[in-house]
């Protein structure tokens, strides 16, 4: 294993170059996976003008708009890692509505959010026509190793001391959650791209031999 320092427009630029020359029938679904301390939807969102003057249609989806009603997500409580690990992210729903249809011989129809977590009622967001060849960006926290499909998988990795460090220290009891996550699905042992994130201005990306 090689660790290759690289900086922040390097890495956009390789992760664009892979994705465009990824074939898969249908459209190209990816995660950018990572906790929110390393703001996966950042990278996500800085992919999304490279890949279209690449010639690809894009749509950005962002898992912290498929969360599960309050009533559903807060019923053991406000602070509780285990459900926000096991039960927070509507994950049918973002199989339904995202990736299925995103997938071989899927209708290309995708929902771009599904709750506002904020007014915690359906967003009322409008479908959106994804066309054969094009890529949709599925980022947030603890995408891999579950029900979730995805053609590649970007994922975004953080020493225990720099997660606790940059996690905002209103949401340090999800990092239990994190911890499990670590430990139970080993997202950095398989996914396509792992990307040491501990500094956000000094990525680097893991090689494997």
């Amino acid at each position: 294993m090689r660790v290759r320092p690289v900086t922040p427009e390097l890495l956009v630029a390789e992760l664009t170059e892979r994705l465009v020359t990824t074939d898969v029938p249908g459209r190209l679904r990816v995660a950018v996976d990572g906790p929110p301390a390393a703001h996966p939807e950042e990278l996500a969102a800085a992919l999304v003008d490279p890949l279209r003057a690449a010639g690809r249609p894009v749509l950005h989806v962002r898992s912290a708009d498929f969360l599960r009603p309050a009533s559903v997500r807060l019923e053991h409580g406000r602070t509780n890692p285990d459900a926000y690990y096991e039960s927070w992210t509507d994950e049918p729903g973002l199989r339904r509505e995202v990736l299925d249809p995103a997938g071989p011989g899927g209708s290309g129809r995708l929902l771009p959010s599904l709750w506002d977590p904020v007014t915690d009622r359906a967003s009322r967001a409008g479908y959106v026509e994804l066309p054969a060849g094009g890529v949709v960006l599925v980022s947030g926290a603890m995408l891999l190793g579950g029900g979730l499909t995805f053609d590649v998988a970007v994922h975004l990795a953080l020493t225990p001391a720099a997660l606790a460090r940059r996690t905002d220290p209103a949401s340090a009891w999800t990092l239990p959650a994190f911890t499990r996550y670590a430990d139970e699905v080993a997202p950095a042992s398989f996914a396509d791209v792992v990307v040491r994130a501990d500094d956000p201005r000094h990525p680097a990306v893991v090689e494997r031999d």
